[in-house]
């Protein structure tokens, strides 16, 4: 089965799995409405990287390395489920971490809790439409986690032993701690930065990669696909060597976008990680090549929620004058290499190899 079949499969099983949620939210009452409505527009976009991730990890594992081993009904059903789930688990995800960034738009349309306080406004309720949206949306979130288990739950009871089904559920709890605390970590370095060594701003930005994005978005994925066919120690190692590299390279890709990317494309604002003041490696790289008042007024600009057009130009340009730029992206080529490198020594049939070196390439070389 190719990547596009994949996709839709994945599609059609969250419209199906949304579509049963709605009976229950409006039997309990007909104003939990936008839980569903908003949900369905929350999944309706991305680009499902993380379910095919988990796919290709089932198969990379086939029986004696046959690449043409393709799922039977039941664990095609399964695996669905459990691609579902994790595209769920993302949207929740995207949720909540809109909601610490204070970001007003996702995939192009206003982020949940945005919707939630525009909805308190319409309808004249008493209290503060941003504490109503940002209660209503982390509740949301909350519901998108529980339903995301759910469906994992429900995929997992489709292993083909008690040992498998322990082995995914493991890579599944160890996914959801990490990158929980990723986003801790992430919203540490926000607020920490000023009183932490410098020295060390690089490691710990990278650190926020690998717990915040680069083992969720790649490496457990992979994982999990793995572990519910019950693949062997040294084939999980050998996806983890080519997962995390890669997983680093797509969140780089993003932090450029974030900073350099065009608003029609990404769906966010160009330059809305700089109004956010994310402390990503690029602008590590940035400020250790400014001389220190050169560094204090690109402290002072960064972060600020009300920069203009001009203003951000400026941080941009700053970002290319230091050479930060062409570093980024020296290091997603290095780390691109390495990932497709591990890729060719990996114990796996030649179908798995080339569908993950493609999606290797189109998630570090994508411009939304």
């Amino acid at each position: 089965m190719e990547s596009p079949r994949l996709v839709n499969l994945v599609d059609a099983r969250i419209n199906e799995f949304l579509a049963s949620r709605d009976s229950i939210l409006v039997r309990i009452a007909p104003e939990l409405r936008p839980f569903a409505q908003f949900s369905r527009d929350l999944l309706s976009g991305g680009k499902r990287f993380r379910a095919q991730f988990c796919y290709w990890g089932w198969r990379a594992v086939s029986p004696a390395n046959n690449s043409t081993a393709v799922p039977g009904e039941a664990e095609l059903d399964a695996l669905v489920d459990l691609c579902a789930g994790l595209e769920l688990f993302h949207a929740a995800a995207l949720v909540h971490d809109d909601i610490i960034d204070n970001s007003d738009t996702r995939r192009g349309m206003p982020a949940v809790h945005r919707r939630f306080e525009a909805l308190h406004r319409e309808e004249n309720w008493r209290g503060t439409g941003n504490s109503f949206g940002e209660g209503s949306a982390i509740l949301l979130g909350d519901l998108l986690l529980a339903w995301s288990d759910e469906l994992i739950s429900r995929a997992v009871l489709a292993a083909p032993s008690l040992q498998t089904l322990i082995a995914t559920r493991e890579a599944v709890d160890v996914m959801r701690t990490e990158v929980t605390l990723g986003q801790y970590l992430d919203l540490l370095e926000e607020r920490a930065w000023a009183t932490t060594d410098p020295a060390q701003s690089l490691t710990r930005a990278e650190r926020v990669i690998v717990y915040k994005s680069a083992k969720y978005s790649v490496e457990a994925p992979l994982q999990i696909g793995a572990s519910l066919r019950g693949a062997t120690l040294p084939q999980l190692d050998s996806l983890r060597r080519f997962g995390l590299p890669l997983g680093i390279a797509f969140q780089l890709r993003d932090d450029v976008l974030g900073v350099f990317g065009d608003a029609a494309r990404t769906g966010k604002p160009s330059g809305d990680d700089l109004r956010e003041g994310k402390r990503t490696v690029l602008v590590s790289l940035t400020r250790a090549k400014l001389d220190s008042s050169a560094r204090r007024l690109f402290d002072e600009l960064l972060g600020d929620p009300d920069l203009d057009e001009a203003q951000i130009r400026m941080l941009q340009q700053t970002m290319r004058d230091t050479g930060a730029v062409a570093e980024v992206e020296t290091m997603i080529g290095e780390r691109v290499r390495t990932a497709l490198g591990e890729l060719e020594r990996a114990p796996i049939g030649d179908t798995s190899r080339a569908e993950l070196a493609s999606l290797a390439r189109t998630i570090t070389q994508r411009e939304t």
